[in-house]
């Protein structure tokens, strides 16, 4: 299928509407029907701020790069980040053209 990979970057403990963040993109994204997303927490990074976020062990709580990575449609990619929009959410994302599909046999669990 065609599609596209949007990633989204947070922080680890960003929180919106008593939510994490990202919990509450993954939820939207669900109920908008796309197919899959993927949540990562880095060891490292630095974004549009410049401001390096490791993890050592001092490190501060909550500081250390989320990515959420959704697989979707066009369509929907667009409807999202619209969402995010009004509901006047302040992200960095990266929009990408995608194909995707599934090989083999499927597992099930």
């Amino acid at each position: 299928m065609e599609g596209v990979h949007l990633k989204i970057y947070v922080t680890e403990f960003s929180e919106y509407e008593g939510r994490l963040l990202y919990e509450w993109m993954v939820e939207k994204a669900r109920d908008l029907g796309v197919p899959g997303c993927s949540v990562f927490r880095a060891i490292a990074g630095y974004g549009r701020h410049g401001k390096l976020h490791e993890e050592t062990f001092f490190e501060l709580a909550g500081d250390l790069p989320i990515e959420v990575g959704f697989v979707m449609t066009d369509r929907q990619a667009k409807d999202f980040l619209k969402l995010l929009e009004e509901h006047r959410l302040d992200l960095f994302y990266v929009l990408v053209k995608a194909e995707y599909g599934t090989v083999g046999r499927t597992i099930k669990t």
